[in-house]
């Protein structure tokens, strides 16, 4: 008489170690959950950053490509750039305007190739030019800054012109 008794009793416990399992695997499948939403936030500000950078990179090219130099207050403007060139803006990439660091005058023992054309090397100056490119994005609130150091050849009236 005694076996049936102890069957109740074991099945009682048998529900008891059920449940806390369940709540166990619970835990374990909510943390897994929670851990890739956190990667696919790092992975999506990840994405965004490299595409900012782009973004900047290709702006500050087109302002590089231009002639800036003849007037830098002009460089100073917000560049739309289209990333996966589907026709539509995914970034306003906001350009400084782009400030002469440095002037020093060319070395006379510079190849020709660097002159420009109809300058002697004596009228020649080296300058440094530091331009700046800003990207916000809207949704995410993320920025990013990319600075960008380039040397520029000029003659003497140019170099008085645009570097203090």
């Amino acid at each position: 008489m005694m076996t049936p008794v102890s069957l109740r009793a074991q099945r009682g416990a048998t529900l008891v170690v059920g449940l806390i399992m369940l709540v166990l695997l619970t835990l374990v499948v909510t943390s897994a959950f929670m851990l890739s939403t956190g990667n696919l936030r790092a992975v999506g500000n990840m994405q965004f950053r490299n595409e900012a950078i782009a973004a900047a990179n290709k702006a500050i090219e087109q302002v590089l490509g231009s002639p800036f130099t003849n007037d830098p207050a002009a460089a100073a403007e917000s560049i739309d750039v289209d990333i996966d060139n589907d026709g539509n803006t995914d970034y306003v990439v906001d350009i400084a305007e782009p400030e002469c660091i440095r002037a020093t005058v060319a070395s006379p023992n510079a190849p020709s190739s660097l002159s420009l054309p109809g300058m002697s090397s004596a009228s020649s100056w080296n300058t440094v030019w530091d331009v700046v490119a800003d990207v916000d994005d809207a949704v995410s609130g993320a920025q990013i800054r990319i600075r960008q150091g380039v040397r520029v050849l000029l003659t003497q009236s140019q170099k008085d012109a645009v570097c203090p």
